[in-house]
């Protein structure tokens, strides 16, 4: 009978770089929509600010995130060439290296030195990089994929706090975008710790701390800035 089992570890890639985006956009673009509003400014500048950001952040996150996971992917590749050379050259070193990492994991000497020379005997390179590197298809660095998910992610939680600043009374668009991008980040922070198996509530919080502290910071500058006096 199979047994199957559904691990989490497959969905680290764009997870990371999802909720990084969704909780950057709802932020940063909130934090923006706030300063701009308490510095008095009109609801048109308050939009095009918001539009503004939510363009520049997204390319900025995409930008961000595909020169950080192709730069794992590099490093993984440069080390793999460096693994299959000494596989070439010095074949018998790298047996008994593999078969000693199986010795540290429990086995005896016999049995380590077996399993090493069938799993070289099939698959040389893939034995050390998954044994002796750590490296795994699972969390094989994808960067594209990684800049979508973090782009489109960045783009639909900055929508949150321009859609509640476009909704809102002009003089209420500070109290109003506030209280929706706390709610949002209390959802995403929710979304994101059980997709991730992490317990819920913390998730919640610790996204909704920082983004009342972001707000907070915006608008008092925005006050510094009365363009209405």
């Amino acid at each position: 009978m199979q047994h199957p089992e559904h691990h989490r570890s497959a969905r680290t890639g764009w997870l990371r770089a999802a909720v990084l985006g969704a909780n950057d956009g709802v932020v940063s673009i909130a934090g923006l929509v706030v300063g701009v509003a308490a510095s008095g400014a009109s609801a048109t500048v308050i939009l095009a600010s918001g539009v503004a950001g939510t363009v520049a952040g997204a390319f900025s996150m995409a930008a961000g995130e595909y020169v950080s996971v192709q730069s794992q992917a590099d490093t993984e590749r440069a080390d793999l060439a460096q693994e299959r050379k000494a596989l070439a050259e010095q074949p018998a070193e790298e047996l008994a290296e593999l078969a000693g990492i199986y010795q540290a994991r429990g086995l005896d000497a016999a049995l380590a030195m077996e399993v090493a020379r069938q799993l070289t005997a099939h698959d040389a390179l893939a034995a050390h990089a998954r044994d002796e590197l750590g490296f795994h298809e699972a969390g094989r660095p994808r960067p594209l994929q990684a800049a979508w998910a973090s782009a489109l992610a960045f783009m639909a939680g900055a929508a949150l706090p321009i859609v509640s600043a476009v909704v809102a009374p002009h003089a209420q668009v500070v109290a109003v975008t506030t209280v929706a991008t706390l709610v949002g980040l209390s959802l995403t922070g929710a979304t994101a710790a059980r997709l991730g198996g992490a317990p819920v509530w913390r998730g919640a919080m610790r996204v909704v701390f920082w983004g009342a502290a972001a707000m907070l910071a915006s608008g008092l500058i925005g006050r510094m800035f009365d363009i209405a006096a």
